[in-house]
């Protein structure tokens, strides 16, 4: 038998491996066989191991491979180029850089046909925990499942948004867990559950506690709403979805990094002993935290967007219910009217900051669209926020007015508006044409507000009618062009 007949057994074999273990572990069935075979040296104690834990090494293994679930038919490895100083993850293919089997870089690895996913193994975490290789997870299944909710943070306060994060579990009942990224410049908040449960769920139960956190304490940006692991709903078609990487690997660790650490981000003296005293989440107790964190409001705490109802505008739907706030609330704050809606934050309690912020969002009518279809949502935002953020100011679209009246209103904060808006300068013009009886109907509606929106369908005259709105102000006018999203390219 030649090398290539060689090859083509071995990858057959593999497959087959592979559907057999895949179907075990779909019936529940613990096929794993422990490659750790005694006596094998004890792996290196380092930082959070100052306590020599009383689990052997495949003890470890098993209680790593039991909270860290995630697809078991594939898993990514890191990377890093010598040459361009870059990294990232990929997934293990057995063939990889074989000859006249792999033929990267010409072919992509998806789109190779002789592409054999290596299975996750025993051996594979015993060589991450012990510093032979960087290994990640992919978290959702292939039947839109989880076993695990993890929550990302990295940004410049990071360490404060993860210790606000955690505390909101604590209020809410949630069992949580925080790890300090390998880069030490991060964290990760990892929620297990006792059983596997639908994606969407968790991301509900992830977006609740996030949402929870604002409105309590300071600030997030909307971007955490697309800082959830999984990152999808749904599997996307031909991928695997969004990886993170798994913790605990020996040579962060030895730096304090990659670590479960206590409320105050201090390590635990003894990882695996914190490790083995955690209790996984149930299912069942899932919405009952939700109802708990949002009070009955949408998890995503702006408004929503129903992706099933394609027929359905942004600008048309209701903003979320405004809502007596928690706090002491400024007795008058004073709202200015500009290009934008200005308030001014030394005024504002940060719950209001945010609830002001959150007027000004919505979900992504797009990003559903393309989850619906299995399409990478990669680089869609889930949430559009169109207020901005200026050093002492809050400002949001002057479309949000009558909104942010009204929140102020129900928390009894008096206001005063102070109008500063250009007026333009008065034109002499004229209108020279006729309108249909539709199109008068659109300018006198119009002329009784002095900010809204006009949308009609293609042809109705759309252009021809605001010209002729022009006419009836007798002011300049500016008339910008269509922009288009970047994420929309």
């Amino acid at each position: 038998m030649d090398s290539k007949e060689t090859v083509a057994e071995l990858n057959a074999l593999r497959i087959e491996n592979q559907r057999l273990s895949t179907l075990l572990e779909s019936h529940g069935i613990d096929w794993h066989v422990l490659v750790v075979k005694e006596p094998e040296p004890e792996m290196p104690i380092g930082i959070g191991d100052s306590v020599q834990s009383t689990l052997n090494a495949g003890e470890r293994v098993a209680l790593f491979r039991r909270l860290f679930r995630g697809r078991h038919d594939v898993y990514p490895i890191r990377w890093e180029s010598q040459k361009s100083g870059k990294s990232g993850y990929s997934p293990v293919c057995a063939n990889e850089w074989i000859s006249k089997v792999c033929e990267k870089p010409r072919i992509s690895c998806a789109d190779c046909s002789n592409r054999v996913l290596v299975p996750l193994s025993d051996d594979v975490i015993f060589k991450h925990l012990t510093g032979k290789l960087t290994a990640g997870v992919y978290p959702l299944l292939s039947d839109d499942t989880c076993h695990f909710l993890a929550a990302d943070f990295d940004e410049a306060e990071w360490a404060e948004d993860a210790k606000a994060f955690v505390l909101s579990c604590h209020e809410l009942g949630v069992p949580v867990a925080l790890e300090i990224s390998r880069s030490g410049n991060g964290a990760h908040a990892w929620v297990f559950f006792s059983r596997t449960v639908l994606a969407r769920e968790a991301r509900r139960l992830g977006a609740a506690i996030i949402s929870h956190t604002c409105s309590r304490t300071r600030q997030l940006t909307l971007k955490s709403y697309d800082r959830l692991f999984p990152n999808q709903d749904v599997m996307p078609k031909g991928g695997f979805g969004n990886l993170i990487a798994l913790p605990l690997q020996r040579l962060p660790r030895e730096n304090g990094r990659s670590v479960f650490v206590d409320s105050e981000l201090r390590p635990y003296a003894d990882q695996w002993s914190f490790l083995s005293s955690l209790q996984p989440m149930s299912p069942e107790d899932i919405e009952p935290a939700i109802l708990k964190a949002t009070g009955g409001l949408h998890p995503l705490d702006v408004t929503f967007v129903d992706e099933e109802d394609k027929q359905q505008k942004p600008w048309e739907v209701s903003t979320p219910v405004s809502k007596k706030l928690a706090g002491q609330m400024p007795e008058r704050v004073t709202v200015t009217l500009a290009n934008l809606i200005f308030f001014e934050k030394a005024q504002l309690p940060q719950s209001l900051v945010n609830r002001l912020i959150r007027l000004a969002a919505f979900q992504n009518p797009e990003f559903y669209k393309a989850q619906a279809m299995r399409m990478s949502v990669w680089n869609i935002p889930r949430v559009i926020g169109s207020a901005v953020n200026y050093p002492q100011y809050i400002g949001l679209p002057r479309g949000c007015l009558d909104a942010a009246l009204e929140l102020l209103r129900v928390n009894q904060i008096q206001f005063d508006v102070h109008d500063k808006r250009c007026v333009g300068n008065s034109i002499n013009v004229s209108f020279a044409g006729t309108l249909r009886i539709d199109q008068e109907a659109a300018v006198a509606g119009m002329l009784q507000h002095d900010a809204g929106v006009f949308c009609a369908p293609t042809a109705f005259g759309k252009t021809v009618t605001a010209a002729a709105l022009i006419a009836q102000r007798g002011v300049n006018t500016l008339v910008p062009e269509p922009q288009i999203p970047s994420w929309a390219l």
